[in-house]
């Protein structure tokens, strides 16, 4: 597996993770089709100034078209001071793998070897036992539910948290 910067070429995928009923149901339902050109725009111009880390999973570096999804880890400000905040999606046929696993150590493994983002957050849905599983067994610690904020829905979710300068990442 390796991890590579978004790209413009990437919409396709976006469309697949974003806007298909499965894979956001956890995420308070599909996003419309019409705005996923501009988040990859916005997504790539981000990557490139190192604003935010913005990986596509690639399975096989011997098939880089091939992606199962996405990791991101960015810094935002929710109200209250700033908070680096990890995130990812994992297409349907490559679910159960462990890439997504994989993909969170591996940008958790890159903050803590840079010095870069402090603590990191994470806001699984309750409801998506898979993603808190990652949390779980990555090295997150469990802070509590919580209700988030995301494209515009609010969410019930799990609060996790890891530093990674100082926990150990599993």
């Amino acid at each position: 597996m390796e991890l590579r910067d978004v790209s413009p070429g990437d919409a396709g995928v976006y469309v697949r993770m974003r806007c298909d009923p499965a894979m956001m149901a956890d995420l308070g339902g599909p996003l419309p089709r019409e705005g996923i050109a501009d988040k990859v725009r916005r997504d790539v111009r981000q990557a490139a100034d190192d604003q935010a880390w913005i990986k596509m999973i690639v399975p096989d570096p011997g098939s880089p078209e091939v992606v199962a999804g996405q990791v991101t880890l960015w810094s935002h400000d929710p109200g209250g001071g700033p908070v680096s905040e990890i995130g990812w999606m994992v297409l349907p046929e490559f679910q159960g793998r462990g890439l997504g696993k994989r993909a969170v150590r591996a940008l958790l493994e890159a903050a803590r070897d840079q010095g870069r983002w402090g603590v990191v957050h994470a806001f699984p849905a309750v409801t998506n036992a898979a993603s808190n599983g990652i949390c779980r067994s990555v090295g997150f610690r469990f802070r509590a539910e919580a209700e988030v904020e995301f494209a515009g829905r609010m969410l019930r979710t799990n609060h996790w948290v890891v530093d990674p300068r100082t926990d150990p990442i599993r």
